[in-house]
Parts: structure tokens; sequence; C-alpha cells
């Protein structure tokens, strides 16, 4: 297992990591292209907003049973052949929700396309715990993290611009084509990263059991539930926060979204600094938490108050800067308490906290189309949970230390390396 150091993250080689980044993205660019499509496909098939959010509900739902079920299939069969498979079925699905005739159809294929995309994101974080551990992995995790940051810069701003001017089955084209760009990337360039040796003889659901009876991965997993979840309350609102709410255009919007996105990616990327420079992943979370607590309280008190609702764009840029700097660390330190199965480790960090994202997405919407209180609610409350929760999970590591043995610091000449 590598150690920690530049070298270390360096050794995923620059290829892999742009296209295990783009397995990674397939969250925020299944989502953003369309969000701003919205109120068309509201429209177009004669529905109402809080059920055009089901489509992100089931998204996000197909998302968390699909890591939870290709997690283990990767331990057992390695991560290329479960990532060809998820990648071609993904791309099917995706043209079939273009297509789709009604507003139910087009739900159950975003459910069979996240499903099958899920592949992606659960093998991308098996394959970094498969080559790195410790701060290398913290490292990598949140450099990817801040590679697929373009992603939400980049496709709110098309899917903005495009809304009303293109059909919204069109942005969802554009969609396919990312699908069909992730499967050629994984065809050319990902090689299996887990020999037969350290596969499982079967594949066993029953590791999910034996990783949620361990409290410091629990605690860390619960934890990245909230920090996600708040996040997906901003995400599933933002378009009618912003359209109807604010007042912005299709355009507006995306240009806000993306501004935010840059927030995220900033994050990201200082929190692979200092992880290069050894700072403990739970240090940096434990500092980015209670800021999206306070960002949440502002957002509720602009939401219910009379001053202008311009106002709600400042405490959003600072929640999702903050976001940046939990979600990669967090899960970094998850899926340390399960090195001895990776996939399945990496299956339900990911996929409880996009099952829980689902949950939530459609809360922010139960108001209607013209008020902020609800999603501002629903932050409030996910992101004072998951503070309470990662704060309990850090005191029980605190009296286990030898849970976390992959950050002990690297020797003095790796260190100056750095």
């Amino acid at each position: 297992m590598t150690r920690s150091g530049p070298s270390a993250v360096r050794g995923l080689g620059v290829r892999l990591l742009l296209v295990l980044s783009l397995l990674a993205a397939t969250a925020p660019l299944s989502v953003d292209f369309y969000l701003a499509s919205f109120p068309e496909v509201r429209a177009s098939l004669h529905t109402d907003a809080s059920t055009v959010q089901l489509t992100l509900t089931g998204f996000l739902i197909g998302l968390g049973v699909g890591q939870i079920a290709w997690g283990p299939i990767s331990d057992r069969y390695g991560r290329l052949r479960p990532l060809l498979v998820g990648a071609t079925i993904g791309t099917i699905a995706a043209a079939g929700a273009a297509l789709a005739p009604t507003i139910w159809i087009l739900i159950v294929a975003r459910f069979v396309q996240a499903l099958a995309g899920a592949a992606g994101i659960v093998i991308c974080r098996a394959v970094i715990a498969d080559i790195l551990e410790g701060y290398a992995a913290a490292r990598a995790m949140s450099l990817m993290l801040t590679i697929n940051g373009a992603a939400p810069i980049v496709a709110p701003i098309v899917g903005g611009a495009l809304a009303g001017r293109v059909p919204w089955r069109g942005v969802l084209g554009i969609i396919v084509a990312v699908y069909l760009v992730q499967l050629v990337g994984v065809a050319l360039v990902v090689r299996e990263s887990l020999p037969p040796q350290r596969r499982t003889p079967r594949v066993q659901y029953g590791y999910i059991g034996r990783l949620l009876a361990r409290p410091a991965y629990l605690g860390h997993t619960v934890t990245s539930m909230f920090a996600f979840g708040a996040m997906m309350a901003y995400i599933s609102s933002s378009s009618f926060v912003y359209q109807k709410v604010i007042g912005t255009s299709g355009l507006g919007y995306g240009l806000l979204f993306a501004c935010n996105a840059v927030g995220l990616m900033a994050g990201g990327a200082a929190s692979a600094r200092l992880a290069r420079h050894q700072v403990h992943p739970a240090r940096t979370v434990a500092r980015a938490l209670p800021v999206i607590v306070v960002g949440a309280v502002l957002l509720l008190l602009i939401a219910v108050s009379d001053v202008t609702k311009w106002l709600l764009v400042v405490p959003l840029f600072f929640v999702v800067t903050a976001v940046g700097f939990v979600i990669g660390n967090v899960q970094t330190l998850a899926i340390e308490q399960s090195r001895d199965v990776a996939g399945a480790g990496s299956a339900v960090v990911g996929g409880l906290t996009f099952l829980f994202a689902g949950v939530v997405s459609p809360l922010g919407g139960l108001g209607g189309e013209d008020t902020a209180v609800p999603f501002a609610l629903v932050m409030l409350c996910t992101a004072t949970l998951g503070l309470v929760v990662f704060a309990l999970t850090r005191g029980y590591v605190r009296r286990h230390p030898q849970l976390e043995r992959g950050f002990e610091p690297a020797p003095a000449t790796t260190a100056k390396a750095g």
C-alpha cells in the first residue's frame, strides 16, 4: 500500500485520476444539466413542482441502492468488469430518460440510469482505496472532488443557457453523451486494481452489517449522509429558489449555481493541500461543519424576513464551499475503517449518503415554488445533526487511536519530499 506524499497521489496517473473524477461526477453531471429545465419539464409533462423533483429523488435513490449493490460485486469480481457493465446499462437508460413520454416513465428511467451509473461512483473510491491509504488517499479523494467540481460549474451554465432554448429532452441528450464518454474512458484507461488473491470468495452483502457495527465507520458515514443531505436540500430546490424566489433568469440561475460550484471546487482544492501537508482530515471537517450550520441559520433568517431575497446568495456560497471541505474527508475517514472490504466500504458510505439525499431532496419543495423556508429548515436540521454525530464519532476515535494508523505521520524523508 502506498504511503502519503505527493508521489503517492501521482502514482494514480493523471489519466486515471481524470477518468475516476469523471465517474465520480456522475451525480452532478446527471442532475445539474437539467435542473434549470425543471419548470419546462413540469409544463411539458403536465405535472407539479414536487412531482418533477421526484425525478431527482428517484435518481438519488437509484444511486444509493446501486452503490450498495455494486460495492460487494466489485469486491468479488474486481473493479473493471462491473465498471464496464454499469457504464453500458447507464448509457441505455439515459437514452430512455431523454425519450420518456410521461413523468412516471421519466422517473423510472432516471432510477435505472442511476442504479447502473452508481457503479462508477462507488468503484472510483474503491480504486483509490486499493492503491492509496492515509493522507495520500485523503488528498486523492479531495483532488477528485476538485476536478469533478468542474461539472457543477459548467453543467448549470450550459443547462441554464439551454433552458427555454433547447427542449428538455435535448438537455437530457447531453447526459447520454456524458455516459458514452464515461464508457469509453473506462474501456481505454482503467485497469484492474484488485488482484484475484484480494477478492472475496463470493458476493457477500453480509459485510455491510459488519461495517455498520463498527462505530467509527458508522459515525463518519452518518456524518457524510447529513452533510450531503444539506447540500441536496440546496441543489434540489435551487432552480425554484433562484428563479422563483429571487427572480433570476435561467442563465442567471446557471451563473449563480456555477459560482457556488467554484466555491465547492476551491474547498476541495484547499482540502487536498491540507492533506498534502498532513493536516488530519478530521481537523478539516471539524472546522467546516460549523460553517454549514451558521450558514443555514442565516438562510432561514433571510427566508422568513422581509429583506431582499438576493441576500440568500451570500450564505449559500459559504455553505457550499464548506461542503467542499467535508465530503471527501469524511468519506476517507469512513473508508479507512473498511480497508479489508474497500468495495463494500465505499458502497455503504456512498449508498446511504445518496439514499438519505433522495429522501431529503423533495422536502425543500413542500412549501411550493415561492418560498425558501422549507429548504433552509431542512439544511439547518441536517447540518446540525451532522455536526453532533461527527463530534460523538471523533470522541470515540480519540479513545481508540489504533483505528486510524493510516494517518500516522510519514517518515521524515517522505514528509520533506512533499
